[in-house]
């Protein structure tokens, strides 16, 4: 295999980490905002006269949205170049910021969701291109440490933070809050940020195409994909004719994308970029980061709300630790790039996340909180060793002038992955807790010795209290059975923790099917 040559690199005359912070603070908010209104859409359902159900389409409008312009992004950075298209998602996701804590109704919510998600959707990808183009090659893993901590810490804290903001405050504020942030972020970077000489540029009188057609199925076919992995747990999946309908709209429409931007002289979508082994490689591992740490981060409050009897504040509180140590962990990663190549950094992540979820899968009904606050910290410590270096191998070998096209695609990935990890999560959940319902309920029959010893234990119990013994046996039987569901519900949560351990274990080999590039670019981390 060739070294990679050495391209000439474009550094700013500024301070990176003063840019590496301009960039983060829009990107950092636009994903918290992914997860922040989770917890207040009860509220936002009352306070706007609508049911619950139907507030869930202020996530899922976002999530759609977000999906369509995030792998569009390299195509409009051509068009406008990346300073312009950056300043203007960030106003326009600053613009719907206010306007959906102003909104006065569900619709207008939903409406400004959308446009909110638009121009959140291309923060993501062009912020890691600037970074990536701000440093140097022996500093890049530094950098994607620094991209990390916003886009891989902000879910962590997003649930606990709008869980406060709404309850001391109001739902309002979990999108006003992104107004400041916002402004600042606009002003700092219009004035730091330049487009790099290397950025190809093409507007419409250079002879650049929209290939509509191309454009439309991307469109479709995210949009419908997106909506399929949001409302398929809720519409009971293929029984709802909603979600066939949408699965199959969404195939036709991506497989038709496919062919059609692969084969497009002008694609909106430059899939070309997956003819390299590494960075398919590596979108596939992102779309599996997404779905391991999206998935966790929906099932761990579950538990501790339903079988552990946490508040939404106590269960947040019991995942900040693992949050911040995972915040804490990616600098670190980032120094340990430039001393062994990232391969073994990855399979070290993946063994240590897997552990940690085999240890969760062993949890009981009267595990206490320490217990899982130290076991959430571990599996946090091992996804903090995926994201650097997952995104410092997927762009050893592409071409610089590329480099927004493939941050749109790998950001998407990971989106997408986290989205699977949510509703399969959800899924998996309870119809493992109705096979396992079926399992023991089995037991709770009079010719079982122990399930008599324990009713007559509890009928006792019952009738010191002053029952009569009809109710009294009534009552014993009511705590059993409800001590079933607990029983079934927590041997789900087992089920769960232990597809996921070994979904990580699973992935192990790919890493060692990734190219290294020869000579110092190993330790450096640069493409």
């Amino acid at each position: 295999m060739e070294a990679v040559a050495e391209r000439p690199q474009y550094l700013p005359t500024v301070n990176p980490w003063i840019i590496a912070g301009a960039v983060m603070l829009a990107t950092f908010m636009e994903v918290l905002d992914t997860s922040v209104a989770n917890v207040s859409l009860p509220h936002i359902a009352g306070n706007l006269s609508a049911s619950v159900d139907e507030s869930t389409w202020v996530l899922t409008s976002y999530l759609v949205s977000n999906a369509i312009v995030l792998p569009l992004s390299g195509w409009f950075t051509t068009l406008f170049g990346r300073k312009r298209f950056y300043i203007g998602c960030a106003v326009i996701f600053t613009i719907s910021s206010l306007l959906c804590g102003l909104a006065p109704s569900l619709g207008w919510l939903v409406f400004f969701r959308v446009v909110q998600g638009a121009g959140g959707g291309g923060l993501q990808p062009v912020s890691q291109a600037i970074l990536m183009d701000s440093f140097p090659t022996a500093k890049r893993g530094m950098a994607m440490a620094v991209y990390g901590m916003g886009v891989v810490f902000a879910p962590t804290v997003g649930p606990t933070l709008g869980g406060w903001i709404t309850d001391d405050f109001s739902w309002r504020w979990i999108f006003l809050i992104n107004v400041p942030v916002g402004i600042i972020s606009v002003l700092v970077t219009s004035i730091l940020i330049f487009d790099p000489p290397h950025l190809i540029r093409k507007t419409f009188k250079q002879g650049l195409k929209i290939d509509f057609i191309g454009l439309g199925f991307v469109a479709v076919g995210l949009g419908f994909l997106q909506i399929v992995l949001d409302k398929g747990e809720r519409e009971d999946w293929f029984n709802s004719p909603f979600i066939i309908w949408a699965s199959v709209i969404a195939v036709v429409a991506l497989v038709a994308a496919v062919f059609r931007e692969w084969n497009a002289e002008d694609p909106v979508v430059d899939l070309r970029l997956l003819r390299d082994r590494n960075f398919v490689i590596s979108v596939f591992m992102m779309y599996t980061l997404g779905l391991v740490l999206y998935g966790t981060q929906v099932l761990v409050p579950i538990l501790l709300q339903t079988l552990m009897g946490y508040t939404a504040m106590k269960s947040g509180l019991a995942l900040l630790p693992g949050g911040m140590v995972l915040m804490m962990m990616l600098p670190f990663v980032g120094w340990l790039l430039g001393r062994m190549q990232p391969r073994w950094i990855v399979v070290a992540g993946l063994f240590i996340a897997a552990v940690a979820l085999f240890q969760l899968a062993q949890f009981n009904t009267q595990a206490g909180m320490r217990t899982m606050v130290y076991d959430w910290i571990v599996s946090r410590m091992g996804t903090a060793c995926l994201f650097v270096p997952i995104n410092v191998m997927a762009f050893y070998f592409v071409p610089r002038e590329k480099t927004s096209a493939a941050t749109g695609l790998i950001n998407l990935a990971r989106n997408v992955g986290g989205s699977t990890g949510i509703s399969f999560m959800a899924t998996m959940l309870t119809r493992r807790a109705q096979f396992h319902q079926g399992t023991l309920v089995a037991k709770l029959q009079n010719g079982n010795p122990d399930y008599r010893a324990a009713l007559q234990s509890l009928t006792h119990v019952m009738m010191t209290r002053g029952a009569d013994a009809a109710r009294a046996a009534m009552e014993a039987q009511g705590l059993l059975y409800r001590e079933m569901q607990r029983q079934s519900m927590m041997l789900a949560f087992a089920d769960s923790f232990w597809f996921i351990g070994v979904i990580c274990l699973a992935v192990v080999p790919l890493i060692f099917m990734m190219k290294m590039p020869k000579g110092p670019q190993v330790r450096g981390g640069g493409h």
